[in-house]
């Protein structure tokens, strides 16, 4: 897939279309075609900046929204009948849900900035019952934030950044890794804990599917 050649011919909806998709939860090229649009911008002038930044944005914020929903409405209701399979017992989902009330926020808005979480934060936090009220402002910020600084740095920097992205993604996604390795190993270590404190925050049975 060539996707300078499909954000010259298609535009505003291509970029829209793949920035919508890959934040509801499909692995498609949406940072690259907001890229790639940003160049279109800065080279030929047939794309507006302004627009590409309003209209990633709001893909980023309206398919970030349609993959929290998914996931409240069946990847929960997965987790719920299928989890066990997987050794994820109730205490589990518990551990998950107290890890987004008490980070969510910063789940949802640094998420936005690396490629993998920024494809499935919004499903993991709807299956994770993070509150929306919650979600929303954390995802929209995210999003626009996002959304402008590739917008502008492709309009100002041209192929540079298209060249360097690939490289920029690899630092991120290796931090991320790291990240969450840390934070697997602490759960790992602290699970009786955590699932006393989460069993605390919310007795009894979790909500049906």
């Amino acid at each position: 897939m060539n996707i300078t050649h499909l954000v010259s011919n298609y535009g505003y909806g291509a970029v829209f279309v793949l920035v919508a998709l890959e934040s509801l939860g499909i692995p498609l090229p949406g940072e690259t075609a907001l890229i790639a649009a940003g160049i279109v911008a800065g080279h030929s002038h047939q794309l507006s900046p302004w627009l590409i930044w309003g209209i990633a944005a709001a893909a980023a914020i309206i398919g970030d929204n349609i993959g929290f929903l998914i996931g409240d409405k069946g990847g929960y209701r997965l987790v719920r009948r299928y989890g066990s399979k997987v050794r994820i017992d109730q205490a589990k989902l518990k551990v998950g849900r107290y890890a987004f009330d008490r980070h969510g926020v910063k789940v949802v808005f640094f998420g936005r900035f690396v490629s993998v979480l920024r494809t499935y934060a919004a499903f993991l936090a709807g299956t994770n019952k993070m509150r929306w009220r919650r979600f929303l402002p954390a995802n929209a910020a995210g999003g626009i934030i996002w959304s402008g600084i590739y917008t502008w740095a492709a309009y100002e920097a041209g192929d540079t950044l298209r060249r360097v992205s690939g490289r920029i993604d690899l630092v991120l996604a290796g931090v991320a890794v790291v990240v969450i390795v840390a934070i697997v190993v602490a759960v790992r270590r602290k699970t009786k804990q955590l699932e006393a404190v989460a069993e605390e925050a919310y007795p009894g049975d979790l909500e049906p599917v």
